[in-house]
């Protein structure tokens, strides 16, 4: 199992010059592949006789001229400039699977990062040794055992952090034995539970929101390229990233609690997209963070032996009724409560919705458990294999 762990770096002035120094020979690589992609397919489209460009290509032609061009890249680690055409491989594979959008230009101050392949980076205790840098204090030691698979080096704010990437075979420890339950997200508490319990959410933008409009308004009167601009966009930067930091800690506690106490989990589908389209709603769905809550609900089931099953995202949940099944079409979302017109049941609307997604669960489980189809949900499977791929020698049929 592959896990990243994220630790702040504490470098001395000397240090952090050099992670920056890094961080731009990585961008400039980045770019000045992208840019050469970009010629070499034009090129390609007037003479198809012509080779594609691929990242292996322009590697070995970084390669070949940067000692007489680039210089200044012999300074840092030679993963700096290599690993971002990798990347960047891998972010045009991406999109000709139409998995993400055409590749962007890199840009200082926003995208400084780049990454250390583990046959160059060594880590004991709470130091981590960077190649041509040496040895940096980390503020924490790595949690997990393994082999370690790279680390990734990037900067936030004015803070550095190292990501890294281990392979290990931790066993997936039980859940606790408290039976289903269903999640119902919104937007005025961060999730309700079919438990009867209301987790309000962190709602970190909310409660700084007029710090960030009176920095925001202070760097618009700012000089372009002044030292005053260039503080007041650090104090900015550094607003937005506790901003996130207690955003991340909130949705962390509470998936964890979740995934450690129930061994079936029922959430919904949601379109975040669309509701971020919502110029009433777009902020606060932002602030509570639902993909990253799902994200993190997938991944840590795997840790502690829980399942996650998605609802379909057209299955109404708020409107149908958990007692007897009926649906009630006139239920607007202006109303929090309501009672059933077939068995006369008062429902709060979120707990209602919550009870359904934790039936939908239970039974798309023991429907599994059947051999039989999963009606209105569907279980986190992994990706299939694909269609072009051989069968196994070893998996014939008996």
């Amino acid at each position: 199992m592959l896990l990243a762990h994220r630790i702040c770096l504490d470098p001395s002035k000397v240090q952090a010059t050099h992670l920056a120094r890094a961080a731009g020979t990585a961008r400039f690589a980045y770019n000045w592949a992208l840019n050469e992609w970009q010629r070499q397919y034009e090129a390609y489209k007037g003479n198809p006789t012509l080779p594609k460009p691929n990242a292996a290509a322009l590697r070995r032609q970084l390669n070949a001229i940067k000692r007489a061009q680039f210089p200044w890249m012999l300074e840092v680690t030679k993963n700096a400039p290599q690993m971002a055409i990798i990347q960047l491989g891998r972010a045009f594979q991406n999109f000709f699977e139409k998995r993400a959008r055409y590749p962007k230009f890199r840009r200082k101050g926003c995208d400084d990062r780049f990454s250390v392949t583990n046959d160059q980076l060594r880590i004991a205790g709470q130091r981590i040794r960077i190649p041509k840098l040496g040895w940096l204090k980390m503020r924490e030691a790595l949690r997990f055992s393994g082999r370690i698979i790279s680390a990734s080096i990037s900067r936030v704010a004015d803070h550095w952090y190292a990501s890294v990437t281990v392979d290990t075979e931790l066993r997936p420890s039980q859940a606790e034995n408290q039976g289903a339950v269903g999640i119902d997200l919104g937007v005025t508490h961060l999730a309700t539970l079919s438990t009867g319990e209301i987790v309000s959410g962190p709602k970190a933008l909310g409660a700084l929101l007029g710090r960030v409009r009176r920095l925001s308004r202070s760097l618009s009167r700012k000089i372009k390229g002044s030292r005053n601009r260039n503080k007041a966009r650090g104090k900015l930067a550094r607003l937005h990233c506790r901003i996130a930091n207690v955003r991340a800690n909130g949705l962390h506690q509470f998936t964890t609690s979740i995934t450690r106490r129930f061994h079936t989990i029922g959430i919904e589908d949601l379109y975040v997209k669309g509701m971020l389209g919502n110029r009433r709603l777009s902020r606060a769905v932002a602030d509570m963070g639902f993909s990253t809550l799902r994200r993190q609900l997938e991944y840590k089931a795997k840790l502690y032996g829980s399942q996650v099953i998605i609802a379909d995202r057209w299955y109404a949940s708020s409107k149908t009724c958990s007692s007897c099944g009926s649906k009630f079409d006139k239920l607007s979302l202006g109303m929090r409560q309501w009672t059933c017109p077939e068995c006369a049941t008062l429902h709060s609307r979120d707990i209602n919705a919550a009870i359904n997604l934790r039936n939908i669960a239970v039974s798309s489980t023991v429907s599994a458990c059947r051999g039989e189809g999963t009606g209105p949900a569907r279980e986190r499977r992994a990706k299939p294999a694909p269609v072009k791929q051989e069968p196994s020698k070893e998996a014939g049929c008996a």
